[in-house]
């Protein structure tokens, strides 16, 4: 069974003030699943998309501003987020500080099939 060390993880290049890291992900060859650790500076998020597939997100550290279809609301950590398959969903930090997230899909990459309703993909994926 593998084991990752966090702390080797690269860094993968994502959006301005958006950092992120895949725990386990497409290339790996170890699993059908993806993984990731986000840090999320005040102000920053993801617009408005949707993917093919259920994403699960933990939000550990901070407060976001949600909007999962019609509904916008604002998330504490220690709280999960479960956005179906196809439902627009979008978040930003409100700050202060940092957000901390771990985000699961159970396919290993769901960019592939993820459409931007707003704005542009991350950097990594275009």
């Amino acid at each position: 069974m593998p084991i990752v060390n966090n702390d080797e993880i690269p860094e993968i290049p994502w959006r301005n003030n958006y950092r992120k890291w895949n725990i386990v992900s497409d290339g790996d060859g170890t699993t059908s699943t993806s993984l990731s650790l986000s840090k999320v500076g005040t102000g920053a998020g993801a617009p408005l998309h949707k993917h093919a597939d259920d994403e699960i997100i933990v939000i550990l550290e901070g407060q976001l501003e949600v909007k999962i279809g019609n509904e916008t609301t604002l998330v504490d950590s220690n709280h999960t987020l479960v956005v179906p398959p196809n439902i627009p969903h979008a978040f930003r930090n409100l700050g202060p500080g940092e957000a901390k997230l771990l985000t699961f899909f159970p396919v290993r990459n769901p960019f592939d099939n993820t459409l931007f309703l707003e704005g542009l993909p991350p950097s990594s994926i275009t």
